[in-house]
């Protein structure tokens, strides 16, 4: 899979994207990360990127042609790209975004900067993606965790494929708690169901565990996408 990312600091993404498994998958092949240049693209002898928004108002706005010069350029290498627009307007990401965007063969991100886009630069975008409910300096950071949480529900970057299975939001809920040596930690003990060796007791307790810590932690979760409370699984009736 290609994630090609279009920002005015490709060095953001020197140091992340040569660490941990990121940087391993990259190595190997598994996945491909283009960082371009947007300055490259702006305009006039200082190759400007930005200019004082129509209407007056404070910052500075991001111009079409740049941003639509480089989209353009990339789309002719790569017309089946799906092309991204960060913006704290855009669709808040999730899980299930990343998985549907791990079954697409290449991907675009587009960073912002200052104050904003341009609006005419949304015609050249397939949508549009935010972190959540809060504004960023750059769509820089936004960027490299969507390639992260992308990148590792693709094929063979993970060691162990189940890992991406038993996990928080993977089916709507938290994940539950995990456990390792020592058995007892400064006086707190691992529970004794996960050394008992009996899987259905402790995939029961998993489930559990899992259902109480999201209604604790999360309870906007429950409901979504078949996630269940835990009346559902009692069989509690009205």
């Amino acid at each position: 899979m290609k994630f090609t990312i279009i920002t005015l600091f490709p060095d953001f993404f020197s140091g992340a994207l040569q660490a941990g498994l990121l940087g391993k998958a990259i190595a190997a092949g598994l996945i491909e990360v283009e960082l371009v240049d947007l300055r490259k693209y702006g305009e006039g002898k200082h190759l400007h990127t930005d200019d004082a928004p129509y209407g007056g108002g404070s910052g500075m706005v991001m111009k079409a042609q740049p941003v639509v010069s480089a989209i353009e350029e990339v789309k002719r290498a790569d017309p089946d790209a799906r092309v991204v627009l960060l913006t704290p307007q855009g669709e808040v990401f999730s899980q299930g975004v990343a998985r549907r965007w791990s079954l697409e063969r290449s991907m675009v991100f587009v960073c912002g900067r200052y104050e904003g886009f341009d609006e005419r630069i949304r015609a050249w975008v397939d949508e549009e993606a935010s972190l959540g409910d809060f504004v960023l300096m750059g769509g820089e950071a936004a960027a490299l965790t969507m390639v992260d949480a992308t990148a590792r529900l693709v094929s063979g970057v993970l060691g162990d494929p189940a890992s991406t299975v038993e996990e928080s939001h993977s089916n709507g809920l938290l994940e539950y708690p995990h456990y390792t040596r020592p058995r007892v930690f400064r006086g707190m003990e691992v529970p004794e169901v996960l050394l008992s060796g009996n899987h259905a007791e402790i995939k029961r307790w998993r489930e559990e565990m899992s259902l109480a810590r999201t209604e604790e932690r999360r309870p906007d979760l429950l409901g979504r996408g078949g996630a269940k409370t835990s009346s559902d699984e009692r069989g509690d009736k009205e």
